[in-house]
């Protein structure tokens, strides 16, 4: 990705979280904190994640 691909990307996702709503905002960020973690990644990292790919590639 070139220089000026990057900064049109980031200008867009600045503007589209510009002109949403602040109602949409508030209901994103509650819908995200009452989310329940997936506490197998969270605490052990990557590794669990790598297990189950590594278990469903040889299925």
């Amino acid at each position: 990705m070139s220089g000026n691909e990057y900064i049109k990307y980031m200008t867009e996702q600045i503007t589209t979280y510009i002109d949403t709503p602040a109602e949409e905002k508030k209901l994103r960020k509650s819908r995200h904190k009452t989310d329940p973690p997936v506490y197998s990644s969270k605490w052990l990292g990557i590794l669990p994640f790598a297990f189950k790919l590594l278990l469903k590639k040889t299925q």
